[in-house]
């Protein structure tokens, strides 16, 4: 099993390209099952995600065709469902990402079936998807749960509908979003996600046919038509990953340029980074990110809802409170179990104490490297900023889950002059 290790102490200078959002890129492909036209995504990041999305996509009877895969500007996914031939999502492709739930809204639209495995839980919470079913069964939807599966029909085509969230969930959103395109009538979706990847799925769909307004709001209006067309569509920018490598440049307190991302998908980080003393303006196509002139201040966070801080940035951000002068206090309101890479900050010098759904951290001049171990996909990004933080050498092990989300890591950090390297095995 791959592991990363990192000879910290080193600032991070030089330029780094943010590529397409994973989390935006894996709410795109199954949009392909709304039409028989060839949908053409852009921007596509080279991520296992991805790879596991379009393997599903694939056993469905989708041709998956990715271009350019060596090149570092993005790649390019043609996706075409005309020769769709099973509308099941089996368990054992499921279980392996969350995302793929997000095929059931599409396949009930235009096929009017769907058999999807129930995705069970994951290292960060149950995240269950009762809202999903209960949205689709808004529109007419039948659902029935059966043998670890969600078996769904529906008579005809689906209905607009009222779908009024009890709270927000960007993936119930999206299946809900999508479902709507192809119904009969109007949908309006009360207390709607906003996260700038529905904003780009919306966009997507819109740019197919499908009439939707209020889009980048929390009420989406959505007018069905009979059939979407096809689309080329470039995948908006990471918006994690741009955060990621900003505070990775500020826990190392050195000096980086974000290039092919923006301002707006970043703006509560921005905030909160600025707050800290981390110089952070616009640049030429991007960000630029300079800790080198001063102290690091800790400041308090808590996990909303985009527009708000997001949780897919509290690991990172505890790694580089736990570098910073004074305290603060992390509040973790999205989900539970999200505090797994505590132990190991801890493991390298870091002062943290969980009180049940917050952390109180007391930052410290230094951290030091130790052999850690990631437990989920942002935890493990967590455990290189605080590896490129520290004195000596980190070693974290299961890296695997780094994989999943982030591109090229190794590369882009050692031409900004990192010393890290992946070990095989």
């Amino acid at each position: 099993m791959d592991r990363i290790r990192i000879i910290g102490g080193a600032p991070l200078k030089g330029t780094i390209r943010i590529g397409g959002a994973k989390n935006a890129a894996l709410t795109l492909m199954p949009v392909c099952l709304l039409t028989d036209q060839v949908v053409t995504l852009t921007n596509i990041p080279d991520l296992a995600d991805i790879r596991t999305m379009g393997g599903l996509l694939e056993h469905m009877g989708v041709h998956v065709h990715l271009n350019g895969a060596d090149s570092a500007e993005g790649r390019i996914l043609d996706l075409n469902a005309s020769g769709l031939r099973d509308t099941t999502a089996p368990y054992d492709l499921v279980r392996k990402m969350r995302a793929s739930v997000l095929v059931l809204g599409p396949l009930l639209a235009r096929h009017g079936q769907a058999r999807v495995s129930l995705p069970g839980g994951c290292a960060i919470g149950t995240r269950p998807v009762d809202l999903h079913l209960k949205a689709l069964e808004a529109l007419g939807a039948i659902i029935e749960l059966k043998e670890g599966y969600i078996d769904a029909r529906v008579e005809g085509r689906l209905k607009g509908a009222q779908v009024n969230f009890p709270k927000v969930t960007v993936g119930g959103t999206e299946n809900a979003l999508m479902a709507a395109t192809l119904a009969e009538g109007r949908t309006i979706i009360e207390n709607a996600a906003r996260e700038p990847e529905i904003s780009d799925l919306a966009t997507c769909l819109r740019a197919m046919g499908a009439q939707i307004e209020g889009i980048g709001t929390g009420t989406l209006t959505v007018d069905g038509v009979d059939s979407l067309g096809g689309v080329t569509h470039a995948v908006v920018p990471d918006r994690i990953e741009t955060g990621t490598y900003a505070l990775a440049a500020a826990a190392t307190r050195g000096r980086l340029t974000l290039t092919g991302t923006g301002m707006d998908l970043t703006e509560a980080l921005v905030d909160h980074m600025r707050q800290a003393g981390v110089v952070v303006e616009e640049a030429t196509d991007g960000l630029l990110i300079d800790a080198t002139g001063g102290e690091v201040r800790g400041v308090d966070v808590m996990t909303e809802p985009f527009p708000g801080f997001p949780t897919d940035m509290q690991a990172q951000w505890m790694a580089l409170m736990s570098t910073a002068s004074g305290a603060c206090m992390i509040t973790e309101s999205i989900f539970e179990n999200r505090f797994m890479h505590v132990p190991e900050l801890s493991r390298m010098g870091a002062d943290i104490n969980i009180h049940g759904g917050s952390a109180i951290v007391r930052g410290k001049a230094r951290l030091s490297g130790a052999q850690v171990m990631a437990t989920d996909l942002r935890a493990s990004v967590c455990l290189v900023i605080a590896g490129l933080a520290a004195e000596g050498e980190t070693v974290i092990n299961r890296v695997y889950h780094l994989d999943r989300g982030y591109e090229r890591v190794e590369d882009k950090l050692v031409t900004c002059g990192a010393t890290i390297e992946r070990l095989s095995g």
